[in-house]
């Protein structure tokens, strides 16, 4: 991904991190600084999710890594960059949540909870960090053709499955990553800059 993007003339640095670990987060933030001087715009898109099961049959040690991974991690992210927005006069803040959160359906409880969480977090930093000139908004994607469709799915990743959850969604297909890249990049504008607490549907109408 980096050669891809420094071959098209952009600018790009990879650093391996765990986001549920405050030491990985603060080396992150950190070699950003380094390598571009400050901190402008922050995307939380790290998630993970347990198999579509009822909720009982979650593993304890795997709802743990949802939460981590899914909310924790913006806890420290926001630790590291908010100082550094503070400083500058302002910044964005994009947090990923999903279309989950607002309709929630069985057999994903608490992965569904989990982006509860963010929104409701994301809110809450939306109205805090608002006198710093940081803005905080979230983004809500459908269900996509990622690493983890099957776990959502809960079932095997077949043209006939597919076309079941596609049903549901009145634009007639699942979200692509370049769906969700196009709305963090409009938070992130100049033209979003009296928006924040806002939630965007990345859904093909799904949460109509």
């Amino acid at each position: 991904m980096v050669a891809a993007i420094l071959q098209h003339g952009g600018r790009a640095t990879f650093v391996k991190a765990d986001v549920g670990k405050a030491a990985d987060m603060k080396a992150l933030i950190g070699a950003a600084v380094q390598h571009y001087g400050r901190v402008d715009i922050m995307v939380n898109n790290a998630g993970y999710t347990h198999r579509n099961q009822p909720m009982l049959d979650v593993p304890e040690e795997v709802f743990d890594r949802i939460f981590t991974v899914n909310v924790k991690a913006i806890y420290h992210a926001a630790r590291e960059v908010v100082p550094l927005m503070r400083k500058q006069g302002g910044g964005v803040i994009i947090n990923t949540a999903s279309t989950a959160a607002l309709r929630p359906r069985p057999g994903l409880v608490w992965y569904n909870a989990s982006k509860g969480a963010v929104t409701t977090m994301t809110k809450s930093m939306a109205v805090e960090l608002a006198p710093d000139k940081i803005r905080v908004c979230i983004v809500n994607p459908v269900i996509g053709d990622t690493g983890l469709l099957t776990e959502f799915m809960g079932v095997p990743d077949t043209p006939e499955n597919r076309a079941k959850f596609i049903s549901t969604i009145p634009l007639g297909r699942m979200s692509k990553p370049l769906d969700i890249a196009n709305a963090c990049l409009y938070f992130a504008s100049d033209d979003a800059e009296f928006i924040t607490g806002a939630c965007l549907e990345v859904d093909g109408g799904r949460c109509v």
